[in-house]
């Protein structure tokens, strides 16, 4: 009776010719200690194999290892012998440069990662590349990666789906972009079921770009700066000049872009603007300016549109009332650029009134 585990052949009790029953246990010994096979994809036996060589016999085996599939064919004194697996069995895979474990139903290689159609269920951690930890169950340390969609082909609809899924709408679930492991953007639905674009410098102050509200699909971009500004006093105007209007009070100015103390807008930054206005004129005393003009100027010189011209004064709303033009001009500008808003009277003095002239704008892209 041979061992059970290796099927060692034991020497009886008053044996003849014990060398033969221990050489046959040294020569089993030798094949399966610190095991290495010369490959496990070959089916037929080779033509002319070196005395001690081994192999892995693949499904499909011929000759020789007809039915010897997933058994170490180990050639000896000439002929092929066939050791069958058990349980935690390893062999080293010398044309693989792999080592793999018999689980009892395969050659699974022993770092864990499957063989082709293999299953990997309820694993605890995956390193790929590096090693994986509690806080980050799976980790992967690799220059690209590729998902794609099974074609129908291949059995699948063409389609893929990446889910991510979080417990309730007050959690987190997103993604986070990060420079050397510090945060600079997520992109996902946190603490809420808004989907947020946030960037920050520093990886703890964070600034939303881009908010789409998930009840109504409407977008908002709440970093982009926007404001609308008007005055509250009655500025007066000397003739034939063009002044700045001197906006110096804002409802709104996001990004604090309207430089109030200066009367005008500052760009933050590089892209497409959209700004309007509307102005209105209050006469001094008896004077009645023949019309008045408006524009919208770049950096105090630079014209943005055309002056846009009233029509006469004379007989219309003294008292401010009425706003006599409105004015939108789009524009692309570079960051630290200025905008202001400049208003002129002909032939007589008169006041920009406080009830209707406001300036606004916004960056559009």
């Amino acid at each position: 009776m041979p061992t059970p585990n290796l099927g060692l052949p034991f020497i009886a009790q008053g044996q003849a010719q014990k060398e033969v029953t221990h050489n046959e246990a040294l020569r089993i010994l030798d094949a399966l200690v610190q095991m290495s096979v010369i490959s496990r994809s070959e089916t037929d036996p080779p033509a002319s194999p070196s005395d001690g060589d081994r192999y892995i016999v693949a499904s499909g085996g011929t000759g020789a290892w007809a039915g010897w599939d997933l058994n170490v064919a180990y050639w000896v004194d000439g002929a092929w012998t066939k050791l069958a697996p058990q349980p935690g069995w390893r062999a080293w895979v010398e044309d693989e440069a792999r080592l793999v474990i018999w689980t009892g139903a395969a050659w699974e290689p022993v770092e864990g990662i499957p063989e082709s159609g293999a299953v990997i269920q309820n694993a605890a951690l995956i390193g790929l590349g590096t090693t994986a930890d509690a806080q980050n169950p799976f980790s992967a340390k690799i220059n690209k990666a590729l998902w794609t969609a099974r074609y129908a082909s291949e059995g699948g609809d063409g389609d893929l789906f990446y889910t991510m899924n979080k417990e309730a709408a007050g959690g987190d679930v997103g993604f986070l972009l990060q420079t050397n492991f510090v945060t600079k953007a997520l992109l996902g639905l946190f603490g809420s079921d808004n989907c947020r674009l946030s960037v920050s410098n520093d990886g703890s102050s964070f600034k939303d770009s881009l908010v789409a509200n998930g009840i109504t699909g409407i977008v908002a971009l709440p970093s982009n700066p926007k404001f609308l500004g008007g005055i509250n006093f009655d500025q007066y105007l000397p003739a034939n000049t063009w002044a700045k209007v001197s906006i110096n009070n804002t409802s709104y100015n996001d990004q604090n872009a309207f430089d109030a103390g200066n009367n005008w807008f500052v760009a933050p930054d590089a892209g497409l603007y959209t700004f309007g206005a509307t102005v209105g004129w209050k006469q001094n005393g008896s004077n009645v300016p023949t019309v008045t003009k408006a524009r919208l100027v770049k950096n105090g010189s630079t014209a943005l549109c055309a002056p846009l011209v009233s029509r006469p004064l004379s007989g219309v709303a003294t008292d401010g009332s009425e706003a006599v033009l409105h004015l939108h001009v789009m524009t692309v500008l570079s960051a630290g650029d200025t905008v202001e808003l400049q208003q002129l009277f002909t032939s007589l003095d008169g006041y920009a009134p406080s009830t209707n002239t406001t300036f606004w704008g916004a960056k559009v892209a």
